[in-house]
């Protein structure tokens, strides 16, 4: 496709307001292509694939270009080129550059980054920067995922079985699902592949107590309620109180019966509980390094200071809503980051404070190499 210089400029004012301003780039993008209206779907797509793409290889591109980073319209175009150029010339990334500039880390979080996970760091670099499928889970409450596919297909929608889990269906395209019957009829939630494997490990069963305690909108508690085969009672908590409102609308399109929520404000609202649950997940907030191929803003928004309060936040939430399960019962502790501070070092220091009371049973990285699959952390510990 032709790089038609308005559709350059739209990339050029996403990375402007992104970088100039420390704007979240999918806000900005939305913002440039709704002010465009005149744009058609393969110009939006332009600017919006192009813009990510840029921001992605930031760092790289600046090298290549052979300057530093200038957030001025003139030496953007001139990078935008540089990227023009590289991309037609197939995107190879030249020998012999360190990590953070090969892969365009932010050059702390790489230091550390190495520090932490030693060799593996490189391979988990480079695979954080393959472009991100739309992966569905199948709602087994609803239908099959060969039905789904073939719903799908009768709606104009390619989708295939993925092998990255069991009800795993991977988009050839990025379509919009919200206006499909079978969408609204709830036979399917997107879900990355990755995602979908972590509600698994509550082995979810007819009669559990299942608290979620940091559940968003609700994606892993639906599929815990599919798997115990909608018998089993499931209490969403969460600190935002929209996102348990889309959870609600989510389970009533899903048909999930027993599913509640209930609003944090402090962590007593959790400990209040306590007792009820046979079986907690907490899929702690983090620093979102395992999902950076969706959000690439986290290799320049993250920063030290924030990662420092996101590992006190998460040690407090383990700590503190952990008393709500009663005795014998599974702790699921769950993350999206591949540091080991958000994930080990983090489970080890909650055994050893808390005395014995807790065991650790079984811990998986569930590594982005797979191209349907994020990079995530799961422990499965129990209750003494």
């Amino acid at each position: 496709m032709t790089a038609h210089p308005n559709l350059v400029a739209g990339v050029l004012e996403v990375l402007e307001r992104t970088f100039g301003q420390r704007l979240y780039a999918d806000r900005v993008v939305d913002q440039v292509l709704r002010a465009n209206k005149r744009w058609g779907a393969r110009d939006r797509a332009f600017v919006a694939e192009h813009s990510y793409e840029i921001l992605r290889w930031w760092s790289l591109l600046w090298h290549l270009h052979g300057g530093e980073a200038v957030i001025k319209r003139k030496p953007l175009k001139e990078l935008f080129d540089t990227y023009w150029a590289w991309r037609a010339d197939g995107m190879v990334v030249p020998e012999g550059l360190d990590v953070a500039v090969a892969q365009s880390y932010a050059p702390w979080f790489a230091e550390r980054a190495a520090a932490e996970l030693g060799t593996e760091w490189p391979s988990l670099a480079a695979a954080l920067n393959r472009p991100a499928y739309v992966v569905l889970r199948a709602n087994a409450l609803k239908a099959s995922r060969e039905a789904v596919q073939e719903r799908l297909s009768a709606e104009g929608i390619e989708a295939a079985p993925s092998d990255v889990a069991p009800d795993a269906l991977v988009l050839a395209k990025r379509p919009r699902l919200q206006h499909l019957e079978s969408f609204k009829d709830g036979w399917y939630e997107v879900q990355d592949g990755g995602s979908q494997r972590i509600a698994a490990y509550l082995n979810p069963e007819a009669g559990d107590r299942i608290l979620d305690g940091c559940s968003g909108a609700g994606g892993k508690a639906l599929h815990a309620a599919a798997m115990a085969g909608n018998e089993a009672e499931i209490l969403c908590m969460d600190v935002e109180s929209y996102k348990l409102g889309e959870a609600e609308k989510r389970a009533a399109r899903a048909g999930v019966r027993g599913l509640r929520t209930e609003w944090i404000r402090s962590p007593r609202d959790v400990q209040r509980h306590e007792g009820w649950a046979n079986k907690m997940l907490l899929d702690v907030p983090c620093s979102g390094t395992g999902v950076i191929r969706r959000d690439v803003d986290t290799k320049w928004k993250l920063q030290p200071d924030h990662l420092e309060r996101t590992l006190e936040t998460q040690y407090g939430i383990l700590r503190d809503y952990s008393q709500a399960l009663q005795p014998g019962g599974t702790l699921v502790y769950a993350t999206c980051s591949i540091l080991r501070s958000e994930n080990e070092d983090q489970v080890r220091r909650f055994i050893d404070e808390q005395g014995g009371a807790y065991e650790l049973r079984e811990e998986v990285r569930i590594r982005p190499d797979h191209p349907h699959s994020d990079g995530y952390y799961v422990a499965v510990l129990k209750k003494h």
